[in-house]
């Protein structure tokens, strides 16, 4: 006859160690005290919601209240406009081969299969005279994921810079992985170097007083829609080599670009491959935000250190890294942005980029005539607008939204230098465009 105390195998039962534990005052376990598992705290410290879904989160709200209401949304950076036809047709043939043996394919090479890698780099880099290998490039499921991914390589302890105001993808990240202090009463973090890009220095950053180890860039600019000068640029390649510093440039936007003399890639600056990377993504010029496919640039050269100082290549960390947590982009996808490259992909997509810089072209000048101060609009799909004197950004979201039934994005939400700013999206149909610059004349009080 087993004893009470016992289990039916011998062996003695949770509960009676406990009760075991607790005659004879022994404490309990570390493992019993520990409710449950830890979280990375870090989290705790991002500043209430990500900006986009805030905005969505007000927008719900506005459209549960009124039903009926007409709203135009120009505020995520979400294109409207179908694929060009050329990927489809290349994607429909790549779902064809996927459904015979001999076609078919599994796993696929993590960096992205040779046939979009050469082509990215032929037509991006190489036939404008910009040295980038093919085995450069990495294939990934856009940029956003890249920029937040790339930290994986870099120490806690580097110095971190960026923009403000700034794509929030930037800093969120680095408070995620610890990078950062708490945040100020502005929305700033401690450990983050803030660079001011306002119309009182021309949307120009001066470059950081003391020594930074990391710096975000990205042009043309999300969310002002201003582009960098090559001397701009020459200028930051050359602060990065005297600091031993790192450039993210983050280009996802640099076909829409259409001046003249304007860097469409920070590789066009002598010397970058030695102290930058650059991130691109097909979302924006060739529709992809909903099929997901983008690339990063890592040149051989571009080196880190180690704490000891010794030089370790970040092509090669981040190959590391990309191979292991990640199993590349679908084949279907890859064959569509290889189409991009095709000429009557390119064709189409110009036709698409000159469709959604016309909206923006239509924004910025009714934004004008309306008497706003407007940035942005020319190389890039995004306007920004100063807000009336005295009113917030998000008191201009909601005077937006309430009396004119548009949604864009407040300023402030990408920074603290932000505040006073409103941006708006070219991404939308001619119609709505054209209908929400009305609205704005006729319902939004605009500076004297």
């Amino acid at each position: 006859m087993h004893h009470p105390k016992y289990s039916q195998s011998g062996n003695r039962s949770l509960a009676a160690i406990r009760d075991m534990g607790e005659t004879l005052g022994l404490e309990k376990p570390h493992w019993q005290t520990q409710a449950m598992a830890r979280i990375n705290e870090n989290y705790l410290k991002l500043q209430a919601g990500y900006l986009f879904p805030e905005i969505a989160k007000r927008v719900n709200a506005f459209c549960a209240d009124n039903p009926d209401a007409d709203v135009i949304k120009m505020g995520i950076g979400d294109v409207t406009q179908p694929l060009p036809p050329a990927i489809i047709e290349a994607m429909h043939k790549a779902v064809d081969e996927m459904a015979v043996a001999e076609t078919f394919r599994g796993y696929g090479p993590e960096k992205g299969y040779d046939f979009l890698r050469d082509a990215i780099a032929k037509n991006d880099y190489q036939d404008l005279g910009i040295d980038v290998d093919a085995d450069e490039i990495f294939v990934s499921d856009g940029s956003k994921c890249d920029s937040g991914n790339l930290l994986d390589i870099f120490g806690d302890d580097n110095k971190i810079a960026v923009l403000d105001p700034v794509y929030p993808v930037y800093v969120d990240t680095n408070v995620m992985a610890g990078h950062t202090g708490e945040a100020d009463e502005n929305g700033q973090y401690g450990g983050l170097i803030y660079m001011p890009v306002t119309a009182e220095n021309g949307f120009e950053p001066e470059l950081p007083t003391e020594k930074v180890d990391l710096i975000y860039l990205c042009y043309p600019n999300n969310p002002t829609g201003v582009v960098a000068s090559k001397e701009m640029l020459e200028k930051w390649v050359a602060y990065a080599k005297e600091n031993d510093a790192i450039i993210l440039y983050d280009a996802a936007y640099h076909a829409f670009i259409s001046q003249d003399g304007v860097p469409r890639s920070i590789f066009e600056i002598e010397g970058a491959k030695d102290v930058a990377l650059e991130l691109r993504s097909f979302s924006k010029n060739a529709g992809f935000t909903g099929v997901r496919c983008g690339f990063m640039v890592i040149p051989k050269q571009l080196m880190g250190t180690t704490k000891a100082g010794e030089k370790q290549s970040l092509h090669a960390l981040w190959n590391r890294r990309h191979s292991t947590k990640f199993n590349g982009v679908s084949y279907p996808v890859q064959r569509g942005a290889e189409a991009a490259y095709s000429e009557a992909g390119k064709q189409q997509i110009n036709d698409l980029i000159a469709f959604y810089m016309n909206n923006a072209r239509l924004l910025r000048e009714g934004l004008q005539e309306a008497g706003f101060e407007v940035y942005g609009g020319v190389d890039a799909p995004y306007v920004w607008l100063k807000t009336p004197d005295g009113v917030s950004s998000w008191d201009f979201f909601d005077q937006l939204l309430q009396k004119s039934h548009i949604v864009g994005t407040p300023g402030s939400g990408f920074g603290s230098s932000g505040e006073g700013y409103f941006r708006l999206s070219a991404f939308n149909s001619l119609e709505n465009t054209q209908t929400a610059i009305e609205r704005i004349k006729n319902s939004v009080s605009t500076p004297a």
